[in-house]
């Protein structure tokens, strides 16, 4: 078996959108997706745009050009599209933040592992 590719927080939140997107996943429309994931931070469209371009390099996601619209001026937009080795990287990315969870709920019980995911978030937004 393959060893699995290790991705990013980053990586993980723009393969969760272009997953959940499905067929209407291109720049715009991920990058949306992309900040309501990553909510209170700002995320800017060129930082997308490069990360959908490493994990197309990496074999995660693929694109290819839509037909020109002329809603976007005779253009046509860059669709994306997750790849089976994203599927599995992104799979085992929520698996190690799944285990990460159970240990804090073990370690801090789970009103205090609820508590203490609280107060970080208040900290991160702040």
């Amino acid at each position: 078996m393959a060893k699995p590719v290790s991705i990013g927080q980053f990586e993980q939140l723009v393969l969760t959108a272009v997953l959940s997107l499905k067929e209407d996943a291109y720049g715009v429309t991920i990058h949306e997706k992309v900040g309501e994931l990553a909510q209170p931070k700002s995320i800017s469209l060129g930082a997308v745009y490069v990360t959908l371009d490493r994990l197309e390099d990496k074999g995660l996601v693929s694109s290819w050009l839509s037909e020109p619209t002329a809603e976007r001026g005779g253009r046509a937009k860059r669709c994306y599209r997750m790849e089976a080795l994203g599927e599995r990287a992104l799979q085992e990315s929520t698996a190690t933040a799944q285990r990460m969870f159970d240990a804090l709920v073990k370690a801090l019980g789970k009103e205090g592992a609820r508590q203490w995911g609280k107060r970080w978030g208040k900290e991160a937004s702040g």
